[in-house]
């Protein structure tokens, strides 16, 4: 039996699985990921020579048009719709036909891998063309928000496997977790894919890594129902790699460069309370993660005022506080469902 990365029920092995291995399809696809990545680098000299607005300040988005035309935005909005339209419609393909994972590719994990990679290209092809994304329509926090969103929801499913608070569970949120994993690849596809078709694919390193980290996300969501979805160690490095992200947009950042330690310290704040006890690591190991963010903490905060102590709590003030917030949602979506299906079956 291979255990599954997200929630409590192991997975079957099962003797058809033929072809394609997941894990192949993994490393594929993140080579592909890094050199996309690479190509949207190379291509810096070609990407359109923009006389931005000037900046405004909190939620200003510097990389869009200031003229945008009807082109620029039917551009970034067919290719988003489309794009979305491909993986929900693959999602429920999967979902409406009960497949199992596998060590195997599903051949609507083909179309789903296939598909993301067309879509991706497209998206380097339209910024070089037009330019503009989603960027021009809708609000920066839609696409921040969403990421936010989606590693709060992974911190609810993964509660019943390694706990929320030094690996202890909360009953809590066991019911909302289990309704996220059934449903969360809607919710995940829409995140990840509106955050890539919000920005242009531009070369700053804080967009290159935003860009590998959510074609990243891509590929994950393209292998559900296979055993590569929920290994533990490729979900959480999933986790992690906002750590290095958010520390590097924070130090390119001229408004917030001193406010790296806020999403350094942050996120591995959040590592050491809750994500490395679902690692089976050693006690030893786990000790000498804590004691590494300790003496990180007093190395970088020794020569800072004590006020500025508040970053390290934060990130994670946000997360553990929208758990409860995201569970009281959904426990209010599972009653008004529950009383609506309730009614309907008493009136049959």
């Amino acid at each position: 039996m291979a255990e599954n990365s997200i929630g409590t029920q192991p997975i079957p092995d099962r003797k058809e699985d033929r072809g394609i291995t997941s894990s192949f399809g993994l490393w594929a696809g993140i080579i592909f990921c890094v050199v996309y990545t690479l190509v949207i680098w190379a291509l810096e000299p070609f990407v359109p020579k923009v006389n931005f607005a000037p900046d405004t300040g909190f939620a200003h988005y510097l990389w869009k048009l200031p003229d945008p035309n009807f082109l620029t935005r039917l551009s970034a909005w067919t290719g988003y719709t489309l794009h979305q339209a491909l993986i929900w419609g693959c999602i429920y393909y999967g979902q409406s036909r009960k497949l199992k994972y596998t060590g195997g590719l599903h051949p609507v994990n083909i179309v789903a891998l296939g598909g993301n990679a067309v879509f991706v290209f497209l998206h380097l092809l339209q910024t070089h063309i037009w330019y503009d994304g989603l960027a021009q329509d809708v609000h920066i926090m839609t696409a921040q928000g969403s990421v936010i969103i989606l590693l709060v929801a992974v911190l609810m499913m993964e509660n019943q496997r390694r706990g929320l608070f030094f690996g202890k569970k909360l009953g809590l949120i066991y019911e909302p977790g289990r309704a996220l994993r059934k449903y969360h690849g809607y919710f995940f596809s829409w995140a990840v894919i509106w955050t890539f078709w919000y920005h242009p694919m531009e070369t700053t390193s804080g967009h290159l890594m935003g860009t590998l980290y959510t074609c990243l996300l891509m590929l994950q969501g393209s292998l559900f129902f296979t055993r590569a979805h929920v290994n533990k160690w490729w979900t959480i490095s999933l986790e992690t790699i906002v750590l290095v992200h958010g520390t590097m947009v924070a130090v390119m950042a001229t408004s917030s460069g001193d406010m790296w330690p806020q999403f350094f310290f942050g996120f591995f704040g959040v590592f050491i309370v809750t994500q490395m006890h679902g690692l089976g690591l050693r006690k030893w190991l786990r000790w000498t993660f804590i004691a590494a963010y300790l003496v990180s903490v007093f190395i970088v905060f020794s020569t800072r005022d004590l006020v500025e102590l508040n970053q390290l709590v934060a990130v994670p003030a946000v997360e553990y506080s929208l758990v409860f917030v995201l569970a009281l949602f959904i426990w209010c979506v599972l009653w008004v469902v529950g009383r609506i299906t309730g009614r309907a079956t008493q009136e049959s």
